[in-house]
């Protein structure tokens, strides 16, 4: 059986011969299932085959699926609440039904499907991912968690091993959790972790409407009177687990496919806007303009040269040392002028930051000088600045006891798959948020990555090889099989 690296080679070949990969596909199954067929199930259990038809064809198929329900024509964008989104969660109903799972939507739109064993403990585990993307998306983020979980679960049910699990199992599709719509993340998460503010149900998007209304154009009645009653209790629940496209190069880089998530960096998303005086373009004089995008476009150079050299600006205090700034990212993402028309110099400019860091103190020095620094050039140039902040997120370590947990049913789903000792599990940092940030305020939580094509991500080009989706399924199973 070839090593997973070889597999890694094989299937990035730019040389192939179309019909050569069917063939190879065929014979990578057989070999497959021959090996599978000579041991024991990994939980001791009796021997059983890897599933194919539901943990890979299914599951890839669902995804494609999936990845057609867009409010965008030619491209996929499913906001908060957005009738795509709605058509998703529906979707996503269906097959947690059809995986025999108890279903319901809570006060925020969240999807949730629950298998409820016999005699099991009140904890549950969670296991989640989110339904809705960002702008021109790819169809892998977020769904091939819940998928992949959804496909597991169908597997224990189908072969009656779910009610000897000692724990329920939930699988919720969260809402939100790209914040595109109402540039607040996690929405749904944060709602059932307790830590979503009253106060972001009157957060309006660019129609005005607000978080409340749009609930209550899909029959959603959430006031800030009951939106406590989304939150968990810690008490009931075990733990929650979420597993997610790496969004970057380094398991295609090393040849595998599962890595386990050790912690992701802490956020904060800025908005910054820049008034100025509104003129017309050709009768203003240079030396008398209060141009507010020529103070954005400093600032936005100033905020790049921070964050290559952030020694350069904080290191004056002495404090430097105290600060782990080499995982520092700073984006400017969007930007927005008022009236924008060419031949008129605006009145206002708006943009968006992006600041991450494992380092929760270091991010905070960073936005500080920032702010110092920017109402610096702003009183220079004769323009007025405001600083908001939109969100924050501290970084979070993954649990230790559950991150050994998937390490072992990583290794387990690649061993299977594979039929050889793969090696030790790569364990990788997460410079992207997930739901198991806000998770993280109501229990311990554990990740997976799954490889993804060139480590691209938020684009169509975003691409997971079906075998790496048949494998995560095979991990998520080991998992409840293992330790449930």
């Amino acid at each position: 059986m070839p090593s997973p690296s070889a597999i890694n080679r094989f299937y990035n070949s730019s040389n192939l011969i179309p019909c050569v990969f069917p063939l190879f596909r065929v014979v990578f199954l057989l070999l497959s299932l021959s090996s599978a067929a000579s041991s024991t199930h990994i939980s001791g259990g009796p021997q059983d085959d890897l599933f194919p038809e539901i943990l890979r064809d299914e599951a890839v198929a669902r995804l494609y699926e999936l990845g057609k329900v867009s409010d965008g024509d030619g491209f996929l964008e499913r906001t908060f609440l957005s009738p795509a989104s709605i058509r998703a969660g529906n979707l996503i109903r269906t097959w947690m039904e059809d995986a025999g799972l108890t279903t319901w939507v809570d006060g925020l739109g969240n999807v949730h499907g629950r298998v409820e064993p016999p005699h099991a403990s009140n904890k549950a585990l969670l296991i989640g991912s989110h339904l809705d993307t960002v702008v021109d998306a790819g169809m892998f983020d977020g769904a091939l968690g819940i998928i992949c979980a959804i496909s597991a679960l169908k597997v224990l049910n189908m072969t009656g091993r779910s009610t000897n699990l000692q724990h329920p199992v939930e699988v919720i599709a969260f809402s939100d959790e790209e914040g595109v719509r109402f540039q607040s993340t996690f929405l749904g998460s944060a709602a059932i972790a307790g830590v979503l503010p009253n106060s972001t149900l009157h957060v309006s998007d660019k129609s005005g409407l607000t978080v409340q209304n749009v609930l209550k154009h899909n029959s959603i009645d959430t006031s800030e009177e009951n939106l406590s009653q989304i939150k968990y209790d810690p008490d009931s629940v075990l733990g929650y687990i979420e597993v997610h496209i790496e969004q970057g190069p380094v398991l295609e880089s090393v040849g595998v496919p599962l890595a386990v998530v050790k912690g992701i960096a802490g956020q904060t998303r800025l908005k910054v806007r820049v008034r100025g005086s509104q003129g017309h373009a050709g009768t203003v004089p240079m030396s008398m303009r209060r141009d507010p995008m020529t103070a954005a476009a400093e600032l936005i150079v100033l905020l790049e040269s921070l964050c290559k050299r952030p020694h350069d600006f904080i290191s004056s205090d002495g404090q430097c040392n105290a600060f782990s700034l080499d995982s520092l990212v700073c984006t400017v993402g969007q930007i927005d002028t008022w009236p924008s028309a060419s031949n008129v110099i605006p009145g206002q400019v708006s943009f968006t930051i992006d600041i991450r860091s494992m380092d929760d103190m270091g991010r905070e020095a960073i936005i500080y000088e920032l702010s110092n620094q920017m109402h610096r050039i702003c009183d220079g140039r004769l323009v007025s600045c405001f600083l908001e902040r939109k969100h924050d997120a501290d970084a979070v370590s993954c649990d230790g006891g559950l991150n050994s947990q998937l390490k072992s049913a990583a290794y387990a789903a690649l061993k299977r798959m594979t039929g050889e000792d793969i090696g030790d599990v790569p364990v990788l940092m997460s410079g992207a948020g997930h739901d198991a940030m806000a998770m993280s305020r109501l229990t311990k939580v554990g990740m997976l990555f799954v490889r993804c094509r060139g480590g691209i991500s938020h684009s169509p080009e975003e691409y997971v090889l079906e075998d790496d989706v048949w494998t995560a399924g095979l991990a998520i199973q080991a998992f409840l099989d293992t330790n449930l």
